[in-house]
């Protein structure tokens, strides 16, 4: 007989909930860790993006938490940005209000004020990114030794991103006899510390969800030309209801959405600068069938929970095998089938078949042929035929004119997609290699050799600059100089020169 929630021993007022939502059969993540977890014990729980773990982690909690006090909550899950805070919390709040307990979101990107009144009115549990929530416990709006359970939700997400630090230093603030669940797509390297440093005995359950299995998502790997990429972006995202577009930067996200709008594919951008209302307002018009496609940075590879997405295009290439995993996770979500399509220009086909062999896919990388995808889904809203990008005409002007805010973007597209994410004014974390997180060179991308500025540079590392011979300076008759005038290059190093 099929497991149900009822069997895991789940209260009968939150099985009704689950009923009424469509929620009848656990998921393997939930039916192995839900019985330890309502039992007090710690979970290290490992599953793939997408299969449950939400549900496994807020059934327990809202069972065991109590009734918290002013700015005292019970229960705190830690997550990495925004978008999966707010997923946990719509999860959390529809079962937590069948047993009269309240949920709080905090993370960055939104004002301070709204978030404390909430805490000073009492929230027993607590949604949190890891930089906004270290702040508000250093105004002193919130105390965390109260806490009695505690969740690191992805927690291999926040290695990535640099966070692991702080949650650290947030669970040392917590009880030291909380319960701790960990839930994770790895659960080696430095999530692994944290199981041994903040986990007491725990039970680990690791299980594969059926969206993984062979089939349910077709990998295609595809040689192009930089000029071509985005009329085949926009070819592909066609041929699906849905699909999510990866972008490396900020900038080449904004860029894409722009070009892919002008062929006939409505899109909308979402990464680190937008602001949280333009994210989730983004999210809204995705998942309401607005707009065809979401571009995106690596900010929405993980939190972002959207069903029957029917594509994922990787227009630029991930950093590594991992980030691969968690764009492709967005599709093939729950037993959909769904197609994953990662555009490969020529100096990256050797890193993409490295990955490749890592990751257990065919080394394969084909010519790009549209008739693979098949009659997948047809619809009205097909752009117009693709032509060969022309160069733009060039437009002089300041920030606020698009040649002004190209430039502006060239100087903060590198920058790490890091910062912004949970909304904090910190810094971009380094990684051990010392390079900011998110902005790591590309494993598909071979070296490339360096060029030679036209400009050389001095022994002292100092820019030579033309010397020039300046304007005659002024004279009162007398043969006398008159007021020196500076030259064009002279003005540039801010020395005068006499004649």
């Amino acid at each position: 007989m099929p497991s149900t929630f009822a069997r895991l021993g789940v209260p009968g007022d939150i099985v009704a909930v689950l009923d009424r939502a469509g929620i009848t059969v656990p998921f393997p993540i939930q039916t192995a860790t839900i019985a330890d977890a309502m039992a007090g014990r710690d979970i290290a729980g490992k599953a793939p993006t997408g299969s449950g773990k939400t549900l496994a982690f807020a059934i327990p909690m809202v069972v065991n938490v109590g009734p918290s006090h002013p700015r005292r909550p019970g229960g705190l899950v830690l997550v990495p940005t925004r978008e999966l805070a707010e997923q946990v919390r719509t999860e959390l709040a529809l079962l937590a209000a069948a047993v009269g307990r309240k949920v709080t979101t905090i993370y960055g990107g939104v004002s301070y004020g709204p978030q404390r009144a909430a805490l000073s009115r009492g929230s027993d549990i607590v949604v949190a990114c890891p930089g906004r929530l270290e702040d508000l416990i250093a105004q002193g709006a919130i105390d965390l030794s109260g806490v009695h359970i505690a969740v690191v939700d992805e927690a291999d997400r926040m290695a990535d991103m640099g966070f692991l630090p702080a949650v650290k230093r947030i669970l040392d603030l917590t009880d030291r006899r909380r319960q701790t669940l960990l839930y994770s797509a790895t659960l080696d390297g430095a999530v692994d510390v944290l199981v041994r440093q903040y986990q007491h005995n725990p039970r680990r359950h690791e299980v594969r969800s059926h969206e993984g299995e062979p089939g349910m998502v077709r990998h295609i790997f595809w040689k192009t030309e930089h000029a071509g990429r985005v009329g085949l972006t926009a070819e592909v995202v066609s041929r699906h209801d849905s699909a999510i577009v990866f972008c490396r930067t900020k900038h080449g996200a904004d860029r894409l959405t722009r070009q892919l709008t002008q062929l006939g594919v409505a899109a909308v951008a979402i990464h680190g600068n937008r602001s949280q209302p333009q994210r989730h307002r983004a999210l809204q018009q995705f998942s309401a069938g607005a707009v065809r496609a979401l571009v995106a940075t690596d900010v929405a590879a993980r939190g972002i929970h959207v069903d029957a997405v029917g594509c994922v295009v990787h227009f630029d290439p991930p950093n590594d095998e991992k980030d691969y995993v968690h764009r492709s996770g967005r599709t093939g979500r729950a037993g959909s089938d769904g197609t994953v399509v990662s555009l490969v220009m020529h100096d990256q086909v050797r890193g993409t078949q490295l990955m490749q062999r890592r990751l257990g896919l065919t080394e394969r990388v084909d010519r790009a042929d549209l008739r693979t995808l098949g009659d997948i889904i047809v619809t009205n809203h097909r752009p117009a035929p693709y032509e060969a990008p022309t160069s733009p005409r060039r437009r002089s002007g300041g920030e606020g004119t698009p040649r002004g805010r190209r430039h502006q973007g060239r100087r903060t597209s590198e920058r790490a997609e890091v910062a912004g994410t949970d909304g904090s004014d910190r810094r971009p974390r380094r990684s051990p290699s010392g390079e900011r997180n998110g902005n790591a060179s590309s494993a598909w991308s071979e070296p490339r050799r360096t060029e030679i500025p036209d400009r050389q540079r001095d022994g002292e590392g100092r820019q030579r600059r033309s010397q020039g011979t300046g304007r005659p300076s002024r004279s009162d008759g007398s043969g006398q100089p008159g007021r020196p005038r500076r030259s064009r290059s002279e003005g540039q190093s801010g020395r005068r020169r006499y004649r």
